[in-house]
């Protein structure tokens, strides 16, 4: 990807005068409107596209109640490559947006950028996926480490009886939360101890790799019972490769997905059931939260509430949660494929 051709696109998106490009971060004129980024893993990726909807769902409640006008840019790179994430950064930080909101594709690679954002007024916030502590002021996780992890195993189990080789295929292998929830999976094995992990691969949040690695699991352990996927990528990726194998009912998946890109395969059976948590939510409580950052208010300690879904409380490390996730499976898959 040329950087000079992404960055020269980025500065763009805002749709931005040049005049108001002059303005630092917070130096609003007169009806200029709050502009929040929502910064996504990787565009075309489902989650995120309805993280959006759930960002201009909170923009339009905040105005409606008197509060302030907000603009919400949602972009990302096309990859999950950090130096992507990086030059879109640099291309919000040259166009003076007031808040940025990022699902980091790595913890520490994304720091600097996000650093020199900070120090040019920019209130910077991770959500899904963090960016290390000190690159970011608060952080929004879809829920703690242990649910999901537990959810995942549970899952699992649930899927093979309780017995069985499983396989996890992750998103990249630098992916902060993924790599947090494996690791609760793995402590939490020995609540199962039926079931035996035979290794950890990844797809990059990418479908064709994905499907290629699920593709391989299934070469590669022909006794395979599981491939729990903890990606809404790798799931749908990992069924279709299940089901184009044959071996729909004898191997499983399982994981995170979102239920309208999931129901195919469940209704097919090659997913009993799966979790997640509601995607609109976290782009609603993502604009809430950086719009309380920009006003000057909350921070790491704090409790804000985030308009409809209440008060969200944060450590003083700057750590919130927005709740544990849902489990769908046949009996209430559709209704839900019909909401994200």
């Amino acid at each position: 990807m040329n950087r000079r051709d992404l960055l020269a696109g980025l500065t763009a998106i805002g749709g931005l005068a040049t005049g108001s490009l002059l303005l630092p971060a917070g130096a609003r004129g007169a009806g200029r409107p709050v502009r929040i980024a929502i910064v996504a893993k990787s565009l075309g990726n489902g989650f995120f596209n309805a993280v959006h909807l759930g960002g201009d769902q909170a923009a339009a409640a905040i105005a409606s109640a008197g509060g302030n006008r907000i603009e919400v840019i949602f972009t990302g790179p096309t990859n999950t490559a950090a130096e992507n994430q990086i030059d879109v950064i640099n291309a919000l930080i040259a166009q003076h947006v007031d808040a940025i909101a990022i699902s980091a594709n790595d913890p520490d690679a994304l720091v600097p950028s996000c650093k020199r954002a900070m120090q040019r007024g920019i209130k910077v916030m991770a959500y899904d996926s963090s960016v290390a502590k000190e690159g970011r002021i608060l952080y929004l996780a879809d829920a703690t480490d242990q649910q999901a992890g537990d959810a995942c195993l549970d899952l699992a189990a649930d899927a093979c009886s309780g017995h069985g080789k499983v396989a996890i295929l992750s998103a990249t292998a630098t992916s902060t939360n993924q790599n947090s929830w494996i690791a609760a999976m793995k402590a939490d094995l020995p609540k199962h101890p039926g079931l035996d992990l035979v290794t950890v691969v990844y797809g990059d949040d990418l479908s064709d790799k994905s499907y290629r690695e699920a593709t391989a699991l299934l070469q590669k352990y022909p006794d395979l019972a599981v491939i729990i996927a903890p990606s809404t990528v790798a799931i749908t990726a990992a069924a279709k490769a299940v089901d184009d194998a044959g071996k729909t009912g004898k191997v499983f998946v399982t994981g995170l997905g979102l239920p309208s890109e999931c129901a195919g395969a469940v209704e097919k059976g090659t997913i009993k059931s799966f979790a997640i948590w509601n995607p609109v939510d976290i782009g609603y409580a993502v604009v809430e939260i950086a719009n309380t950052l920009v006003a000057g208010k909350g921070g790491p300690g704090s409790s804000i509430t985030a308009g409809k879904l209440g008060p969200i409380a944060f450590d003083a490390d700057g750590n919130g949660t927005l709740g544990k996730p849902t489990t769908y499976d046949k009996s209430d898959i559709a209704a839900a494929a019909k909401l994200f």
